[in-house]
């Protein structure tokens, strides 16, 4: 699984939204957080992570999207992910990442749950 992860930034007023496409393992996982962290020095604190192109996460990729969701609960802000694999959802509930982050069935769902 060598594939390089892409991601898309869609900057809304009050939500950023990152897709991604291709393997969340530690490169991609820190590409996220570079974004994610970017996007938090740019004053988003409501982030969108739009899994639609991923199938596959090893654990570090997990735990670097912990250290997302630590940092997005100390700046009072939110990390939600949508378009998850059937797979990818039931690990982010067995890991506990859905006790702090929801988790939307699609990209539609989530922006018109998140934003006010």
């Amino acid at each position: 699984m060598t594939e390089a992860l892409k991601l898309t930034i869609d900057r809304r007023d009050a939500l950023a939204v990152i897709q991604t496409e291709g393997y969340i393992n530690n490169q991609g996982g820190e590409e996220i957080a570079r974004a994610a962290y970017e996007l938090l020095e740019s004053g988003y604190t409501l982030l969108l992570l739009d899994l639609t192109g991923t199938k596959i996460i090893n654990s570090i990729g997990i735990s670097i999207l912990i250290e997302i969701i630590e940092k997005m609960l100390e700046v009072e802000g939110k990390l939600a992910f949508c378009s998850l694999t059937p797979t990818i959802e039931k690990t982010f509930h067995i890991m506990g990442l859905a006790q702090y982050a929801s988790i939307y069935p699609d990209q539609q769902t989530a922006v018109t749950q998140l934003t006010p």
